[in-house]
């Protein structure tokens, strides 16, 4: 997959700058935490804004979707979906 120069160096720096930030939810009825990288949170949160979910819906959805895709991994996916079909806001 290629990427737009400007999403290219959104991914450059995601990985050489941040730390993992942990959220905490309860999805079907089990308490659990997401470690993702500051920017994937601030997309999946623009989604959630755009969708009129809550963060926690969001978080249900991409979980009820995952099948045996790791958490992080299917919101990093959804992410990079996000920003690769609306561009980086």
């Amino acid at each position: 997959m290629q990427y737009s120069p400007s999403l290219a160096r959104t991914l450059q720096g995601t990985c050489a700058v941040s730390g993992l930030r942990k959220r905490s939810v309860v999805l079907a009825g089990h308490a659990t935490s997401v470690a993702l990288e500051p920017e994937f949170w601030a997309v999946l949160d623009r989604i959630a804004a755009r969708r009129s979910l809550s963060k926690a819906q969001l978080l249900a959805d991409i979980d009820a979707g995952r099948g045996r895709r790791p958490l992080a991994s299917a919101c990093r996916l959804l992410a990079l979906s996000w920003v690769a079909e609306h561009g980086v806001e």
